[in-house]
Protein backbone atom coordinates (compact mmCIF):
# COMPACT_ATOMS: atom_id res chain seq x y z
CA UNK A 1 0.00 0.00 0.00
CA UNK A 2 1.75 3.41 -1.18
CA UNK A 3 1.47 6.52 0.97
CA UNK A 4 -0.75 8.34 -0.74
CA UNK A 5 -3.42 5.64 -0.59
CA UNK A 6 -2.71 5.23 3.25
CA UNK A 7 -3.45 8.79 3.74
CA UNK A 8 -6.70 8.80 1.58
CA UNK A 9 -8.06 5.34 3.75
CA UNK A 10 -7.16 6.80 6.83
CA UNK A 11 -8.25 10.56 6.61
CA UNK A 12 -5.03 11.49 7.91
CA UNK A 13 -1.83 13.58 5.33
CA UNK A 14 1.49 12.30 3.81
CA UNK A 15 3.28 14.96 6.34
CA UNK A 16 1.22 13.03 8.97
CA UNK A 17 2.14 9.97 8.07
CA UNK A 18 5.92 10.69 7.83
CA UNK A 19 6.03 11.93 11.03
CA UNK A 20 4.59 8.56 12.69
CA UNK A 21 7.33 6.91 10.91
CA UNK A 22 9.69 9.22 12.05
CA UNK A 23 8.52 8.16 15.54
CA UNK A 24 9.01 4.76 14.57
CA UNK A 25 4.81 3.96 15.21
CA UNK A 26 4.32 2.97 11.60
CA UNK A 27 7.29 1.81 9.58
CA UNK A 28 6.82 1.17 6.01
CA UNK A 29 8.80 -1.40 3.86
CA UNK A 30 11.13 0.45 0.82
CA UNK A 31 11.01 -1.05 -2.04
CA UNK A 32 13.80 -0.92 -4.63
CA UNK A 33 12.86 2.47 -5.98
CA UNK A 34 12.90 3.84 -2.70
CA UNK A 35 8.60 4.43 -2.88
CA UNK A 36 7.31 3.31 1.04
CA UNK A 37 4.98 -0.15 0.99
CA UNK A 38 2.37 -0.19 4.08
CA UNK A 39 1.25 -3.44 4.99
CA UNK A 40 -2.61 -3.85 6.09
CA UNK A 41 -1.97 -3.50 9.58
CA UNK A 42 -0.80 0.08 9.46
CA UNK A 43 -4.57 0.94 8.88
CA UNK A 44 -4.80 -0.37 12.32
CA UNK A 45 -2.32 1.35 13.48
CA UNK A 46 -2.58 5.01 11.90
CA UNK A 47 -6.29 4.44 13.25
CA UNK A 48 -5.52 4.16 16.70
CA UNK A 49 -3.02 6.92 16.52
CA UNK A 50 -5.41 9.55 15.65
CA UNK A 51 -8.26 8.00 17.97
CA UNK A 52 -6.00 8.72 21.02
CA UNK A 53 -4.81 11.93 19.66
CA UNK A 54 -8.73 12.82 19.64
CA UNK A 55 -8.74 11.64 23.26
CA UNK A 56 -6.09 14.57 24.07
CA UNK A 57 -2.91 11.75 23.96
CA UNK A 58 0.57 13.31 21.90
CA UNK A 59 1.89 10.83 19.64
CA UNK A 60 4.18 9.65 22.00
CA UNK A 61 1.78 8.93 24.78
CA UNK A 62 0.48 6.46 21.67
CA UNK A 63 3.36 4.23 21.39
CA UNK A 64 2.40 1.82 24.41
CA UNK A 65 -1.11 1.04 22.37
CA UNK A 66 0.41 0.82 18.73
CA UNK A 67 3.16 -1.41 20.02
CA UNK A 68 0.43 -3.84 21.13
CA UNK A 69 -1.29 -4.10 18.33
CA UNK A 70 2.26 -4.58 16.30
CA UNK A 71 2.93 -7.36 19.24
CA UNK A 72 -0.39 -9.36 17.71
CA UNK A 73 -2.11 -8.53 21.45
CA UNK A 74 -5.48 -6.99 21.52
CA UNK A 75 -5.13 -6.25 25.18
CA UNK A 76 -3.80 -2.64 25.17
CA UNK A 77 -6.07 -0.76 27.31
CA UNK A 78 -5.21 -3.28 30.74
CA UNK A 79 -1.45 -2.69 30.08
CA UNK A 80 0.65 -1.19 32.90
CA UNK A 81 1.70 1.53 30.32
CA UNK A 82 -1.40 1.93 28.94
CA UNK A 83 -3.50 2.94 32.42
CA UNK A 84 -0.44 4.96 33.33
CA UNK A 85 -1.01 6.82 30.14
CA UNK A 86 -4.68 7.16 30.60
CA UNK A 87 -4.27 8.61 33.97
CA UNK A 88 -1.38 10.91 33.03
CA UNK A 89 -4.57 12.65 30.38
CA UNK A 90 -7.17 12.75 32.13
CA UNK A 91 -4.88 14.83 35.22
CA UNK A 92 -4.05 16.84 32.50
CA UNK A 93 -7.30 17.27 31.29
CA UNK A 94 -8.71 18.33 34.80
CA UNK A 95 -6.01 20.37 35.12
CA UNK A 96 -6.51 22.42 31.74
CA UNK A 97 -10.61 22.42 32.57
CA UNK A 98 -9.70 23.85 36.11
CA UNK A 99 -7.85 26.69 34.28
CA UNK A 100 -10.60 27.54 31.68
CA UNK A 101 -13.15 27.49 34.20
CA UNK A 102 -11.22 29.71 36.11
CA UNK A 103 -10.70 31.60 33.18
CA UNK A 104 -14.70 31.72 31.43
CA UNK A 105 -15.27 32.83 35.25
CA UNK A 106 -13.05 36.02 35.26
CA UNK A 107 -14.35 36.61 31.59
CA UNK A 108 -17.78 36.27 33.26
CA UNK A 109 -16.79 38.69 36.35
CA UNK A 110 -15.52 41.20 33.53
CA UNK A 111 -18.76 41.04 31.27
CA UNK A 112 -20.99 42.20 34.37
CA UNK A 113 -18.92 44.44 35.24
CA UNK A 114 -18.89 46.10 31.47
CA UNK A 115 -22.40 45.79 31.63
CA UNK A 116 -22.91 47.58 34.32
CA UNK A 117 -21.03 50.48 33.12
CA UNK A 118 -22.98 50.67 30.25
CA UNK A 119 -26.07 50.90 31.73
CA UNK A 120 -27.08 54.25 33.84
CA UNK A 121 -29.92 54.90 35.95
CA UNK A 122 -31.85 52.60 38.27
CA UNK A 123 -35.27 50.63 37.92
CA UNK A 124 -38.52 52.27 38.94
CA UNK A 125 -40.40 50.30 41.30
CA UNK A 126 -44.26 49.38 42.07
CA UNK A 127 -45.10 50.10 38.39
CA UNK A 128 -48.42 47.87 37.11
CA UNK A 129 -47.03 45.17 34.60
CA UNK A 130 -50.26 45.01 33.04
CA UNK A 131 -49.60 48.50 31.43
CA UNK A 132 -46.90 46.75 29.28
CA UNK A 133 -49.14 44.78 27.01
CA UNK A 134 -49.21 46.34 23.79
CA UNK A 135 -46.02 47.69 23.95
CA UNK A 136 -42.94 46.49 22.06
CA UNK A 137 -39.78 45.54 23.92
CA UNK A 138 -36.77 48.11 24.02
CA UNK A 139 -33.78 47.08 21.88
CA UNK A 140 -31.79 45.56 24.24
CA UNK A 141 -28.80 43.38 24.09
CA UNK A 142 -27.39 40.39 26.06
CA UNK A 143 -25.40 37.58 25.97
CA UNK A 144 -27.46 34.40 27.21
CA UNK A 145 -25.86 31.97 28.88
CA UNK A 146 -25.62 29.89 25.75
CA UNK A 147 -22.86 32.84 24.69
CA UNK A 148 -25.48 34.11 22.23
CA UNK A 149 -26.63 37.74 21.65
CA UNK A 150 -30.10 38.33 22.21
CA UNK A 151 -31.68 41.19 21.58
CA UNK A 152 -34.86 42.21 23.19
CA UNK A 153 -36.51 44.45 20.88
CA UNK A 154 -35.90 41.81 17.68
CA UNK A 155 -36.66 38.14 19.00
CA UNK A 156 -37.76 37.21 15.82
CA UNK A 157 -41.09 35.95 14.72
CA UNK A 158 -43.93 34.24 16.38
CA UNK A 159 -44.77 34.04 20.31
CA UNK A 160 -41.26 34.63 22.68
CA UNK A 161 -42.26 33.53 26.93
CA UNK A 162 -39.40 35.37 28.78
CA UNK A 163 -39.90 34.24 32.63
CA UNK A 164 -38.34 36.94 35.05
CA UNK A 165 -37.72 35.62 38.31
CA UNK A 166 -35.75 36.83 41.68
CA UNK A 167 -32.78 34.25 41.90
CA UNK A 168 -32.13 30.67 41.77
CA UNK A 169 -30.50 28.77 44.94
CA UNK A 170 -27.20 27.07 44.72
CA UNK A 171 -26.66 23.93 46.72
CA UNK A 172 -25.47 24.37 50.41
CA UNK A 173 -25.97 28.47 49.78
CA UNK A 174 -28.19 30.02 52.29
CA UNK A 175 -30.92 32.46 50.36
CA UNK A 176 -31.06 35.97 52.01
CA UNK A 177 -33.20 35.72 55.02
CA UNK A 178 -36.07 38.56 53.87
CA UNK A 179 -36.07 36.75 50.44
CA UNK A 180 -37.90 33.87 52.92
CA UNK A 181 -40.43 36.35 54.00
CA UNK A 182 -41.94 37.67 50.77
CA UNK A 183 -44.57 35.61 49.56
CA UNK A 184 -43.97 34.07 45.60
CA UNK A 185 -40.22 35.26 45.80
CA UNK A 186 -39.14 31.92 46.43
CA UNK A 187 -39.09 28.84 44.14
CA UNK A 188 -36.70 30.33 40.98
CA UNK A 189 -34.93 26.52 40.54
CA UNK A 190 -38.32 24.78 40.99
CA UNK A 191 -39.80 27.20 38.74
CA UNK A 192 -36.97 26.61 36.25
CA UNK A 193 -37.37 23.01 36.55
CA UNK A 194 -40.97 22.64 35.70
CA UNK A 195 -40.01 24.74 32.21
CA UNK A 196 -37.53 22.50 31.64
CA UNK A 197 -40.03 19.38 31.98
CA UNK A 198 -42.50 21.23 29.74
CA UNK A 199 -40.39 23.15 27.53
CA UNK A 200 -41.38 20.65 25.05
CA UNK A 201 -44.87 21.21 25.47
CA UNK A 202 -44.39 24.83 25.15
CA UNK A 203 -43.24 24.79 22.22
CA UNK A 204 -46.12 22.72 21.11
CA UNK A 205 -48.40 24.60 22.49
CA UNK A 206 -47.58 27.84 20.30
CA UNK A 207 -44.03 29.26 21.63
CA UNK A 208 -41.37 29.39 19.63
CA UNK A 209 -38.61 30.48 22.09
CA UNK A 210 -38.55 30.41 25.95
CA UNK A 211 -36.03 32.50 27.99
CA UNK A 212 -35.51 32.99 31.80
CA UNK A 213 -34.10 36.42 32.84
CA UNK A 214 -32.90 37.57 36.16
CA UNK A 215 -30.34 39.86 37.60
CA UNK A 216 -27.87 37.24 38.90
CA UNK A 217 -24.62 36.96 37.17
CA UNK A 218 -24.10 35.15 34.18
CA UNK A 219 -21.26 32.35 35.83
CA UNK A 220 -24.63 32.19 38.09
CA UNK A 221 -26.99 31.30 35.84
CA UNK A 222 -24.29 29.15 33.47
CA UNK A 223 -23.91 26.66 36.90
CA UNK A 224 -27.71 26.84 37.37
CA UNK A 225 -28.11 25.87 32.96
CA UNK A 226 -25.71 23.00 33.76
CA UNK A 227 -26.71 21.50 36.84
CA UNK A 228 -30.56 21.74 35.94
CA UNK A 229 -29.53 20.88 32.04
CA UNK A 230 -31.95 23.46 31.01
CA UNK A 231 -32.87 23.36 27.44
CA UNK A 232 -33.28 27.23 27.12
CA UNK A 233 -30.62 29.70 28.13
CA UNK A 234 -30.78 32.13 30.98
CA UNK A 235 -30.18 35.92 30.91
CA UNK A 236 -28.13 37.88 33.12
CA UNK A 237 -29.45 41.17 33.78
CA UNK A 238 -27.14 42.22 36.88
CA UNK A 239 -28.06 45.92 36.40
CA UNK A 240 -31.80 45.78 36.39
CA UNK A 241 -31.59 47.29 32.93
CA UNK A 242 -34.98 45.84 31.49
CA UNK A 243 -36.18 47.09 35.11
CA UNK A 244 -35.19 50.42 34.16
CA UNK A 245 -36.77 50.78 30.43
CA UNK A 246 -40.10 49.37 31.31
CA UNK A 247 -40.19 50.16 35.03
CA UNK A 248 -40.84 46.35 35.80
CA UNK A 249 -41.31 46.22 39.65
CA UNK A 250 -38.45 44.97 42.37
CA UNK A 251 -37.78 44.66 45.63
CA UNK A 252 -34.52 44.31 48.27
CA UNK A 253 -33.63 41.09 49.97
CA UNK A 254 -30.74 41.94 52.09
CA UNK A 255 -28.21 43.95 50.24
CA UNK A 256 -29.64 42.85 46.65
CA UNK A 257 -32.47 44.35 44.54
CA UNK A 258 -33.79 41.37 42.57
CA UNK A 259 -36.85 41.36 39.89
CA UNK A 260 -40.37 40.10 41.31
CA UNK A 261 -41.46 37.24 39.48
CA UNK A 262 -43.66 37.58 36.41
CA UNK A 263 -43.64 36.45 33.09
CA UNK A 264 -43.91 37.82 29.31
CA UNK A 265 -45.68 36.92 26.25
CA UNK A 266 -44.16 38.67 23.34
CA UNK A 267 -45.81 38.32 20.16
CA UNK A 268 -44.13 39.83 16.54
CA UNK A 269 -42.34 41.94 19.29
CA UNK A 270 -44.72 43.37 20.95
CA UNK A 271 -45.96 41.68 24.61
CA UNK A 272 -49.01 40.35 24.03
CA UNK A 273 -49.96 39.16 27.53
CA UNK A 274 -47.76 39.58 31.18
CA UNK A 275 -48.71 37.25 33.87
CA UNK A 276 -48.47 38.67 37.36
CA UNK A 277 -48.42 37.98 40.11
CA UNK A 278 -46.97 34.35 40.27
CA UNK A 279 -47.85 32.67 43.44
CA UNK A 280 -47.21 29.28 42.49
CA UNK A 281 -43.87 29.15 40.76
CA UNK A 282 -43.94 25.67 40.39
CA UNK A 283 -46.82 24.89 38.69
CA UNK A 284 -46.56 28.55 36.28
CA UNK A 285 -45.83 26.43 33.11
CA UNK A 286 -48.82 24.62 33.17
CA UNK A 287 -50.46 27.89 33.16
CA UNK A 288 -48.09 29.06 30.39
CA UNK A 289 -49.17 26.21 28.71
CA UNK A 290 -53.21 26.48 29.20
CA UNK A 291 -52.70 30.26 27.90
CA UNK A 292 -50.70 29.75 25.00
CA UNK A 293 -52.93 26.24 24.02
CA UNK A 294 -56.21 28.53 24.15
CA UNK A 295 -54.56 30.98 21.44
CA UNK A 296 -53.06 29.24 18.56
CA UNK A 297 -55.69 29.20 16.56
CA UNK A 298 -55.64 32.85 16.30
CA UNK A 299 -52.01 32.76 16.08
CA UNK A 300 -52.36 31.44 12.69
CA UNK A 301 -55.14 33.04 11.61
Amino acid sequence: MRVGELARRTGTTVRALRYYESAGLVVPWRLSNGYRDYEPIALRLVAQIRELMALGLTVEETRPFVESITDGSDDADVCAAALATYRSTVSAVQERIGKLTAQRDALDARLDAAASQVVTGGPAVGANPADLVGRPLPPLSFYATDGRPVDLGALGPGRTVIFIYPLSGRPGVDLPRSLLEIPGARGGTEQATWLRDHHTEILSAGAERVYGLSAQSTGYQRELVHRLRLPYPLIPDPRLTLAAELRLPTFTAGDMTLYERLTLIVADEVVEHVFHPIPEPASHALDVMRWLTKRRPSARQ
